[in-house]
């Protein structure tokens, strides 16, 4: 009985390792009497809608040695040193570090230096070619397309967000060898092929984009400001047509060195950091209150109503100002139409509290104020709105003209959209096909509508008011003849430690044109401007400027009205 226990128990080991372990034991056998040399997959490409290349490779080589089959380190290590431009000891060290059983020696090398290292015939040492990543416009667009790390992975951007589609599959080349690594004389080699990446086909226009970078560039420099960004978008249907932070850094240079400033650098802004809004955010206040009146809510107030000219409301015992003193009759008698040309803070405080919490809060939740736009790109702010529950008249009035919420540029930019397309609501999107280098399709990423926020005969009064803004008001400055340019500035006060930073200002504006039928929409912001500050002087004549360049690039002739 104990012997055909035991008889048992053997055999139930040998199938153990003859039918589950199998595997195993093959891949370790395998490992043990081949050396592998990897063969690099090809990153896929990205390329803007018009299929200019912004992220490309360039052919480069790795070196790589088997410490266990060099025979003379001193003189590989001299060889390798001279034609690498490595230190003679960092090299050594690795060919004498018998603990590991493949080193690499240097990635990213020229095909010239392979080709020297090669005739030098050097016993364990091999090379494979590798990519190196490029990037042709350096810094256009660096912290949307992102950069890749040294083993050619995704680190950040669109880079890091499309990923397994752009990485492809490395292969391998198979070589036989003995137990300490030394190739076996006549075996022969096998060889698995990498399969490469996808290529992507970005929404952005590079020369669009190339002009808002140098829009924003020169107002960096001469409002000496901290920063500034811009995103352009199509109001149609979400599509990223220039995403622009400033500063920015060259995407053939990584400043890998310095953490701090590339972690500062290489940071969308317009995704993830969040601002108060100020004046800018009057446009989703009016659109909630030109779709309540159409709806007959007897709460909303009429679009003919007259304003009462007081400069200040106070609200539960907290006085709120206009940013105009109101003296000699200014912002006195005003419609809301007029309202939004002079911007006055104290007649959007009336409209948020004529609206209500519960009303008001339908429509910013509509406008997906307090979570995120849905934007194929990783790292997304979701903005600051106080709980419903929580907001208080005082709180609900100075959200009617901006403050106490915090929102994202593309939050913003997007809201908008949604309120002067005809009150769709569509998730910006930076990716728009997935192609093989064939060019075949493999995927094509369509528009992402996510919902109503206003009828089309709101978001038309509306349009017809911002108009009047850029026209009469005080978007003045972004006015260009014959396009019919629509808008609204922004200038908005930061906080630092929970107090009002003295001096420091963003200015802003949202604009787009044509205002009956909106193709390009930009939202503009300078972040602590000196000297001037106002969006109107600031931010605004930068609009007209990125839709001026716009218009000659796209050769737009003037939108006349139909008679």
């Amino acid at each position: 009985m104990a012997i055909a226990f035991i008889f048992c128990i053997f055999l139930a080991r040998f199938f153990y390792i003859q039918v589950i372990w199998e595997d195993e034991l093959n891949f370790l056998a395998l490992d043990q009497w081949t050396r592998e040399i990897p063969v690099v997959a090809g990153r896929g490409l990205i390329v803007d809608r018009n299929g200019e290349v912004l992220a490309g490779n360039a052919a480069s080589y790795s070196v790589f040695a088997r410490a266990n089959a060099v025979s003379d380190a001193e003189g590989c290590a001299d060889v390798l040193s001279a034609t690498l431009g490595v230190s003679y000891e960092e090299i050594y060290k690795k060919l004498t570090d018998k603990s590991k059983s493949e080193i690499s020696v240097v990635r990213h090398a020229e095909k010239s230096v392979v080709e020297k290292i090669e005739g030098e015939n050097l016993d364990g040492v091999y090379y494979a070619r590798d990519n190196t990543r490029i990037y042709p416009y350096g810094e256009l667009a660096c912290q949307l397309i992102g950069f890749t790390s040294f083993d050619q992975s995704g680190s950040t951007g669109v880079e890091q967000y499309y990923n397994k589609y752009l990485a492809g599959e490395n292969g391998e080349i198979l070589f036989e060898s003995d137990l300490v690594g030394v190739d076996l004389k006549g075996a022969t080699a096998a060889y698995i092929p990498a399969t490469d990446g996808v290529n992507l086909k970005l929404t952005l226009d590079y020369r669009i984009q190339s002009a808002a970078e140098a829009t924003m560039g020169k107002v960096l420099a001469e409002s000496n400001a901290k920063g500034a960004r811009c995103v352009v978008l199509d109001p149609r249907d979400g599509s990223v047509l220039a995403m622009v932070n400033l500063p920015s850094y060259d995407l053939n240079d990584i400043p890998r060195d310095d953490l701090t400033k590339l972690n500062d650098e290489s940071r969308n802004r317009v995704v993830s950091d969040i601002y108060e809004p100020g004046s800018t955010f009057k446009i989703i206040t009016a659109a909630a209150n030109i779709e309540e009146t159409i709806r007959g809510n007897a709460s909303a107030i009429p679009l003919n109503h007259i304003y009462p000219s007081s400069r200040t409301r106070t609200v539960d015992g907290t006085k709120i100002k206009c940013w105009s003193d109101h003296a000699n009759g200014k912002h006195s008698n005003q419609t809301l139409a007029e309202a939004l040309n002079n911007s006055c803070n104290p007649c959007f405080v009336d409209i948020a509290l004529a609206l209500g919490k519960e009303t008001f809060y339908s429509y910013l939740t509509a406008f997906r104020f307090g979570k995120a736009t849905g934007v194929d790109f990783s790292g997304e702010a979701i903005g600051m709105l106080l709980p419903e529950t929580t907001v208080q008249n005082c709180d609900l009035a100075r959200i009617g003209f901006g403050q106490t919420i915090a929102v994202t540029p593309l939050q913003l930019a997007a809201a908008a959209a949604s309120a002067v397309n005809g009150g769709y609501y569509y998730a910006p999107r930076v990716v728009s096909e997935i192609y093989s280098s064939d060019n075949s399709v493999r995927e094509k990423i369509p528009p992402n509508f996510l919902g109503r926020t206003v009828s089309e005969e709101a978001s038309g009064i509306l349009s017809s008011m911002l108009e009047g803004v850029v026209r009469d008001g005080s978007g003045k400055k972004a006015y260009i003849e014959g396009y019919r340019v629509a808008g609204k500035t922004g200038t908005a006060q930061k906080y630092e430690n929970g107090v009002i930073a003295q001096g420091k200002y963003v200015s802003s504006f949202l604009g787009y044109f044509p205002a009956d039928e909106p193709r390009y929409l930009a939202l503009v912001i300078v972040d602590e401007p000196q000297g001037s500050y106002y969006g109107s002087t600031v931010a605004a004549p930068c609009a007209k400027e990125i839709f001026e360049k716009i218009i000659e690039i796209n050769r737009l002739e003037p939108f006349t009205e139909e008679t």
